[in-house]
């Protein structure tokens, strides 16, 4: 089965959590910080995407709706981001192998949908601005 972004969303679950931060307790604290997970699957394409980043759906509520952008754009967006974040795993002298720890595996000849092109994007967008990265295609933030 072909799984990707898993392994992302995965990743970036590790080196976003902060183990050292929150102990063991019984009861909930209503002002904790919980883990946001989007998970979508599709048994009939063989794939899985899961996004699993502190504050990721709280961001994407404040960015525009499905609909807003073409199938066709947020495909060739997520083409320049997944390119670039490959390269920059394979890099890992220059950049941080704590952000960048797996490829990710999208092939630019599958249709994944709407949905799924649309989370990549965004959560590509969340990930640039949390982490302060720039991607090609991506807004322009900080200079590294």
């Amino acid at each position: 089965m072909r799984y990707f972004l898993a392994i992302l969303g995965f990743a970036l679950m590790i080196y976003s959590c902060d183990s050292g931060r929150t102990g063991m307790s019984g009861g909930s604290d209503a002002t904790s910080e919980t883990m946001d997970t989007v998970r979508i699957a599709n048994d009939s394409l063989e794939y899985e995407i899961i996004i699993l980043d502190l504050g990721f759906n709280n961001w994407l509520v404040t960015q525009p709706p499905e609909g807003y952008y073409s199938q066709s754009f947020l495909e060739n967006r997520n083409r320049l981001f997944v390119t670039e974040y490959n390269r920059r795993v394979q890099n890992f002298q220059r950049y941080d192998p704590n952000l960048y720890q797996q490829e990710i595996n999208y092939e630019f000849d599958v249709d994944y949908g709407y949905e799924v092109n649309y989370l990549l994007y965004n959560y590509m967008m969340f990930f640039q601005e949390r982490y302060k990265q720039s991607f090609t295609g991506g807004r322009q933030g900080p200079k590294q």
